[in-house]
C-alpha cells in the first residue's frame, strides 16, 4: 500500500522503465527481494496496470532466481514472489541458479553465470522478449572503479550497459537511497543480502570500504562522477565499435575451406590503434573465439606493427593469429584460425 506522496525517484523510475519496456511482448523483472529489484518491480507494475486490458497492453511478469547460497533462500524467494504478486505482476516464477562453488572464476562470477542462465531459461519457457535488471548508479560507480583497478579500456570504463541484447537496465540514474524510498512508499519489505557487506568479495569491499573512503577523503560526489565517466566512455566506445564494424567487412577476404579468416594487413595497419584492436576482436569472435583480453590484443598488435615473429599468437577460445609468410598466397594478410581448423 502506498504511503503519502510519491517520491520524485518513483516518477523517474516509471519514466525510465517505460522507455525500455517492449509494448508488444512479455517483459520480465528480475527480482532478488532486495530494495533495487523491488523498486524496479514497483515502477514496472505501474505500466502493467496502466495499460492492462487494452489491445496494446504492456505485459510485465517477474522471475526470482534462487542461488541457494543462503540458508533462508527459500523463504526469501517466497517473500519476494508474494510481494511481486501483490504488485500484480504476472506471470511470476522462481528458478534455481546452478552455482559452481569451485569455479576458477570465483564465487561472484559463478553466481552471475548461473543467474543469467536462469534468465535465459525463463525467457524461453515464458516466451518473454525483454528482461529488466535493477542495477543502479551505485552499481555503475562500483563497476567503473573495478574497471580502473584492472587497467581496462574504454569499454570496461563504460561500465554496465543500459541495453544489451534482450536486457534493459532502467535504474542506472537512481541511487540505492532512491530505491529504498520507492519501496518504503509502496509498503514493501526488502531483504539485505549479507554477502553485499562481506569483505571477502571484491565488489563488497568496493561498496563498503573503498567508495566510502573516497567519498570522505577525495570527493563526496565520487559515485556520481564515476557514473558520469561511464556515460561518456559508453558514447566513445559505441562510436569506435560502430566504425570498426563498418570497416571489418572491407578488410576481410573470403575464408578458406578450413574456415580461417584473412584480413588485409596494409589497410588494417593504417587504422588508428583504437579501431585496429576492435577489428581484431571482431575477427576473433567471427572465428568462434571469446572476446580477447587486453593482454592478448596487445600481443596481436605487436604481430601487426613490428614484431619480427610472424606468430602464431594464441587468443581466447582457441583462436590463433599469424602473419602470412612471404611467397605464399597469405602474404600481406593477418590469418585468423578458428579452434577447429588445422593450419
Amino acid at each position: 500500500m502506498s504511503r503519502g506522496r510519491a517520491p520524485a525517484a518513483l516518477h523517474t523510475a516509471r519514466r525510465a522503465v517505460g522507455q525500455m519496456l517492449d509494448p508488444d511482448g512479455l517483459n520480465l523483472v528480475t527480482c532478488s527481494g532486495g530494495a533495487d529489484s523491488l523498486a524496479l518491480a514497483v515502477a514496472a507494475s505501474w505500466h502493467h496496470h496502466r495499460t492492462s486490458g487494452t489491445h496494446a497492453g504492456t505485459q510485465v511478469g517477474a522471475v526470482v532466481v534462487d542461488h541457494h547460497l543462503h540458508p533462508d533462500s527459500v523463504e526469501i524467494s517466497g517473500r519476494a514472489v508474494s510481494q511481486l504478486k501483490e504488485l500484480g505482476l504476472d506471470p511470476v516464477r522462481i528458478l534455481s541458479a546452478d552455482v559452481d562453488p569451485d569455479s576458477p572464476l570465483g564465487p561472484e562470477a559463478a553466481a552471475r553465470t548461473g543467474r543469467y542462465q536462469a534468465f535465459r531459461t525463463a525467457m524461453a519457457d515464458l516466451g518473454a522478449t525483454r528482461v529488466l535488471l535493477a542495477h543502479t548508479r551505485d552499481d555503475q560507480a562500483e563497476q567503473v572503479l573495478l574497471g580502473l583497478a584492472r587497467g581496462s579500456g574504454t569499454r570496461s570504463l563504460a561500465g554496465i550497459p543500459a541495453a544489451r541484447g534482450p536486457y534493459r537496465r532502467p535504474l542506472l540514474q537512481l541511487t540505492r537511497q532512491d530505491t529504498e524510498a520507492i519501496c518504503r512508499h509502496a509498503g514493501l519489505t526488502w531483504w539485505e543480502d549479507p554477502a553485499n557487506a562481506d569483505p571477502r568479495y571484491l565488489r563488497s569491499r568496493v561498496r563498503t570500504q573503498i567508495l566510502p573512503y573516497l567519498e570522505e577523503h577525495l570527493s563526496p560526489g565520487i559515485r556520481h562522477a564515476l557514473a558520469r565517466t561511464a556515460e561518456i566512455a559508453a558514447d566513445d566506445a559505441a562510436y569506435l565499435e560502430t566504425q570498426a564494424k563498418e570497416l571489418f567487412p572491407h578488410l576481410l577476404e573470403d575464408p578458406d575451406p578450413a574456415g580461417a579468416l584473412r584480413l588485409k594487413l596494409r589497410p588494417l595497419r593504417a587504422e588508428p590503434p583504437a579501431i585496429r584492436l576492435r577489428i581484431i576482436a571482431l575477427a576473433v569472435a567471427a572465428a568462434g573465439g571469446a572476446n580477447p583480453s587486453h593482454e592478448r590484443l596487445m600481443a596481436a598488435e605487436k604481430l601487426l606493427t613490428g614484431s619480427r615473429s610472424a606468430g602464431p599468437v594464441q587468443m581466447e577460445g582457441g583462436v590463433r593469429l599469424y602473419r602470412g609468410a612471404r611467397g605464399t598466397s597469405e602474404y600481406g594478410k593477418l590469418v585468423v584460425v578458428p579452434p577447429s581448423a588445422d593450419h
